[in-house]
């Protein structure tokens, strides 16, 4: 059989999908080693870009969708615990990357406060695929990802990181080679890698930005070395890689900002979070009256009452989520002056919009023992990754929103995947 080695250097020098018409598969064992790759804020389009050959590579070699659908809200946090508890935010708990619930009284929930990421109050909502494929037995190393700081339900995994964003992503990769090397009875099977730069970029200077192509290689050149690692210790066989994106992204401007000081009296709601997606919790003597002011028809944004939300959202029942939600329509912010103001720079770049909008749209790849080679699928939810991932481990998923059947033909040995759909 053509090796993986083979298979990625020719593709790189080819720059077509040949190897994956010349490269036959094997079954492989569910027990395979899983490592799950985040790369934040990569959209789908940016691998048409001619940027990423190790990536592209591996999609040729392999799988890929014509698109991932995030789940609503389009934000780095709901969307990579959706990812890794096959729950949409509404039901795994973590609803925004800010947020508020009464039964945490004292605490505010903000991506950069250790103390609320490291409550596991917050995330008991859902269970990440780490506990589950500890009581079966399997050991996980966690490279970053949202919810492993925390003991969810009592549980961590057996190998974690605190969250570090100077740590180099060359040093994150050199952790996960680090883990592959440990004695088999101790060696993760399910493994997760974060990578944040493409995000941090797109947000700093916007997704059609040459500080964005730039990063795109930055990172493409970042995976080579976790492939040439693997092929080095001969275990490019021997894993299966699942690639995906919390989101995509959209480029603002500060021609496009609503105001929203200008529209609501201060007195009359407390704003949880700005952003593209804005959060109210209204004054209880000026209920109507902010109602009134945000349901009247606005240029570039939409409000609701959170029970009012279109049933695609699947978004709205959750106590976290607060009473009235306004959405910005792609490419605008939602601010106040004092808010926009205080901050470093602008954002040219930006998620939170519609989950159906294509600026949202996130990738995915696959490659390994269990995959297809040449394979793209029709777009999908992200919570079908759930059971795509919990069935390369060879265990029972949990209760979960994804659905099976839309990923199943991404494996090999799809008659063997549909025995097994009890995993949707």
């Amino acid at each position: 059989m053509l090796n993986f080695r083979f298979c990625i250097l020719a593709c790189l020098a080819l720059a077509l999908g040949a190897c994956s018409a010349v490269v036959p598969r094997q079954a492989q064992s569910v027990r395979a080693p899983l490592l799950l790759i985040s790369i934040d804020g990569f959209r789908a389009d940016y691998l048409d870009r001619g940027l990423t050959p190790t990536l592209n590579a591996l999609a040729d070699g392999g799988v890929r969708a014509e698109y991932m659908r995030p789940s609503f809200p389009s934000l780095t946090f709901p969307n990579h615990y959706a990812l890794i508890t096959g729950l949409r935010p509404d039901r795994n708990g973590i609803v925004a990357n800010t947020m508020e619930d009464d039964r945490i009284p004292g605490q505010k929930f903000t991506m950069w406060n250790r103390e609320s990421v490291q409550n596991p109050k917050w995330w008991n909502q859902g269970i990440p695929l780490w506990n589950t494929a500890q009581r079966n037995g399997l050991h996980s190393g966690i490279m970053f990802w949202p919810g492993s700081e925390a003991a969810v339900q009592g549980t961590q995994p057996e190998f974690w990181e605190a969250y570090d964003k100077k740590l180099a992503g060359v040093s994150r990769v050199d952790k996960i080679l680090d883990w592959l090397e440990l004695p088999e009875e101790t060696r993760p099977s399910l493994m997760t890698l974060y990578l944040d730069t493409i995000d941090t970029v797109g947000h700093r200077y916007g997704p059609e930005s040459d500080e964005l192509n730039a990063e795109l290689s930055v990172v493409d050149a970042t995976i080579r070395r976790l492939i040439d690692g693997l092929i080095e210790r001969k275990l490019d066989e021997a894993l299966n890689i699942v690639i995906v994106s919390d989101h995509g992204m959209s480029a603002t401007s500060p021609e496009r900002v609503i105001y929203l000081d200008d529209l609501l009296p201060a007195d009359y709601a407390r704003v949880v979070s700005y952003g593209v997606l804005t959060g109210i919790k209204p004054v209880r003597s000026h209920g109507r009256d902010t109602e009134a002011i945000l349901f009247t028809r606005h240029d570039h944004m939409r409000c609701w009452r959170k029970t009012e939300l279109p049933s695609r959202f699947h978004y709205g029942k959750n106590r976290r989520v607060p009473p009235l939600l306004c959405l910005a329509d792609p490419g605008w912010i939602i601010s106040d002056h004092a808010t926009l103001a205080a901050k470093a720079h602008f954002s040219y770049g930006e998620h939170g919009y519609d989950n159906n909008h294509r600026d949202m749209r996130a990738l995915f790849i696959a490659h390994g023992p269990a995959f297809r080679n040449g394979v793209v699928l029709a777009p999908f939810d992200n919570v079908d990754v759930y059971p795509l991932l919990a069935y390369l481990l060879g265990i029972e998923a949990e209760s979960n929103d994804g659905n099976f059947d839309d990923v199943r033909d991404a494996l090999l040995d799809s008659g063997a995947a549909l025995r097994h759909a009890g995993v949707r």
